[in-house]
């Protein structure tokens, strides 16, 4: 949103898309995330082998995320997947069965089945038609530490201890 921010740059899974692009600055990107579906363990997207096995099911999303776009271009199921204004939401409404599964990122899906929602499986992963979901650091629109930040995902990635990050924590 436009005016004063209370950071420099944002590191907070952030896909860098050509809309976000209008508005505001990405770093080079420091991670790429494949999209993950999740779903309650003994329900049919549960035991999914292909997108096409999840076309019939109740999928339900973040606003405001790739996943969204996800689901539509790749899935592409029956019935518009139900949009749920945060994640909380988007949890409930798995645990309660109002809707067979999640699209989510896939450490966003691991993390949901190692620590919030029980008895959950990640049944796959797949890439947006573009490749996988790049994040960034988000800065101001035309920030002057836009190019600093880059430099310093670059240095991080040259050395490999990018890497050795994302093989920890990712």
């Amino acid at each position: 949103a436009p005016g004063e921010k209370k950071f420099d740059f944002d590191v907070n899974q952030i896909s860098i898309t050509p809309k976000r692009q209008k508005v505001a600055d990405f770093s080079a990107p420091y991670y790429t995330a494949p999209q993950a579906v999740l779903a309650r363990k003994g329900t049919a997207p549960a035991n999914a082998k292909t997108l096409e096995d999840l076309t019939d099911v109740k999928l339900g999303v973040q606003v405001g995320t790739t996943s969204l776009q996800a689901v539509n271009d790749v899935i592409k199921p029956q019935q518009p997947p139900q949009v749920f204004n945060d994640s909380n939401d988007l949890v409930a409404a798995l645990k309660s069965g109002r809707i067979d599964a999640v699209v989510v990122d896939l450490p966003t899906a691991i993390y949901l089945r190692d620590a919030v929602v029980d008895d959950t499986v990640v049944v796959g992963q797949f890439d947006l038609p573009s490749g996988g979901d790049r994040w960034g650091a988000l800065l101001a629109k035309n920030s002057k530490l836009t190019a600093c930040v880059t430099q310093a995902v670059e240095a991080l990635r040259k050395s490999g201890e990018l890497q050795t990050l994302t093989d920890k924590w990712m």
